[in-house]
């Protein structure tokens, strides 16, 4: 009998050995595809690149002039090219092939880059020069995003798109893990190094999408009339699904948005310097990345809807948390928590949109949905700085929590459909 025992748990330990291993190498099915593979690393760069320079341009505009106001100003100016050529930026991504778009936009953003170096370097910065180069790259990325987007599916076949968004969102994570702790060491040693090392990434980042072979893609030969521009706005309101889904991310993001206030929290409420600033802003995407690399292996395959209501719940519980929080370790903690839940409703938003919209009409699809996110980070940033300037940024940040919670019990009710969802492939 003893014998027998061990024989079934060495059976039981060698298949779920087995199962482990395969579910690892499908974790990473849509890295072995070549293409793809140039993409995810580009990302990372980029990702390295965008945390680089804004943990520099928050501590320097801050450092210049006290003000959180100013804060929220850098995420409007950022913001604002988005809404304005959200009707363009999206009709470009479905006319043109992607890749170029892309490439062309991540060179436009180093020369931002090398606008703020500049700018440092003359010795006398002025805010209103480094807000115009962020409008600038702003710009770049409002055609940037749509395409980057909506090339995806380009890149992968149907049934690795779920997997290849999990490993985007995972691998950008990465680099918003990194990023914000080299740009606040950068930024330490010297401006010069931490605007340098942006220009730098970006350029790469070029080269590698500027490589990927051609792609077939479906590109839309409609005329441009407004029928045709405003597609994206039409197809969003008609499928409830996706309209809760990227209106839930909308509200919840632009009361919570504690991100834009870190440099506050690091210098005026927790006390812990530029160093200490990086790892604030690393700590959401630790979260982020560990939900990522779980939802890897282990996809949602039911209740998908639910999962997305709970994490915006957990979103606005934990930046509540930190508001109230005096104590680095907690605010930490609660900010990876935060970040975790975010990666949840990313996952279950960005699939949707993928997967259930046809590829000639993505791009403007993606460019609304970019405005959507750009208003919850940006906007939110601008809400954030706007009412820490007036009541300061712990009540700031406190309001924000709360709110994040009612948005997650009204749009439960106002959008049973999106709770209802089980599965993410569209069926």
């Amino acid at each position: 009998m003893g014998a027998a025992c061990r024989l079934w748990v060495r059976r039981t330990c060698t298949l779920a050995a087995m199962a482990v291993g395969s579910r690892t190498r499908a974790g990473f099915a849509s890295l072995k595809i070549a293409g793809f593979r140039n993409y995810f690393f580009a990302l990372i760069f980029i990702g390295f690149a965008v945390q680089i320079q804004t943990v520099a341009v928050g501590w320097q505009v801050y450092d210049l002039t006290r003000d959180p106001f100013d804060l929220g100003l850098i995420g409007l100016s950022q913001f604002a090219p988005a809404l304005l050529l959200v009707f363009v930026t999206g009709t470009v991504a479905d006319r043109f092939p992607r890749r170029i778009i892309i490439g062309i936009s991540l060179v436009a953003m180093a020369a931002g880059a090398a606008g703020l170096l500049f700018q440092t370097a003359s010795g006398d910065p002025q805010v209103g020069y480094i807000l115009m180069l962020m409008a600038v790259f702003g710009t770049a990325r409002a055609f940037y995003n749509p395409a980057r987007q909506s090339i995806v599916p380009n890149l992968v076949p149907k049934k690795d798109l779920a997997n290849a968004i999990a490993t985007t969102s995972s691998g950008a994570q990465i680099a918003t893990i990194c990023g914000p702790v080299a740009g606040g060491l950068l930024y330490g040693l010297h401006p010069y190094a931490a605007y340098g090392t942006t220009v730098v990434l970006f350029l790469i980042a070029s080269i590698l999408i500027l490589s990927l072979p051609r792609l077939t893609q479906d590109l839309s030969k409609r005329v441009n009339d407004w029928e045709t521009l405003s597609a994206g706005f039409r197809y969003i309101w008609d499928q409830k699904v996706i309209l809760g889904a990227i209106s839930l991310d909308l509200f919840a993001v632009i009361l919570g948005g504690a991100t834009a206030l870190l440099p506050v929290f690091a210098r005026d409420v927790l006390d812990i310097g530029p160093t200490g600033l990086g790892l604030l802003r690393a700590a959401p995407a630790i979260g982020a990345i560990s939900v990522g690399l779980y939802l890897m292996a282990n996809p949602i395959s039911n209740y998908a809807g639910r999962a997305m209501f709970t994490a915006v719940a957990i979103f606005g519980t934990f930046t509540t948390v930190f508001a109230l929080s005096e104590t680095v370790w907690l605010s930490i903690a609660a900010l990876v928590v935060l970040g975790g839940a975010d990666m949840v409703s990313v996952l279950v938003r960005s699939t949707l949109i993928q997967i259930w919209t046809p590829d000639e009409l993505r791009g403007r699809v993606n460019a609304v949905n970019q405005v959507f996110i750009g208003a919850s980070n940006e906007v939110g940033a601008f809400r954030a700085g706007s009412f820490a300037a007036v009541m300061g940024p712990v009540t700031a940040v406190l309001i924000g929590g709360i709110g994040t919670l009612a948005v997650a019990g009204i749009w439960a009710r106002r959008f049973p459909e999106l709770a209802r969802i089980r599965r993410l492939d569209g069926t």
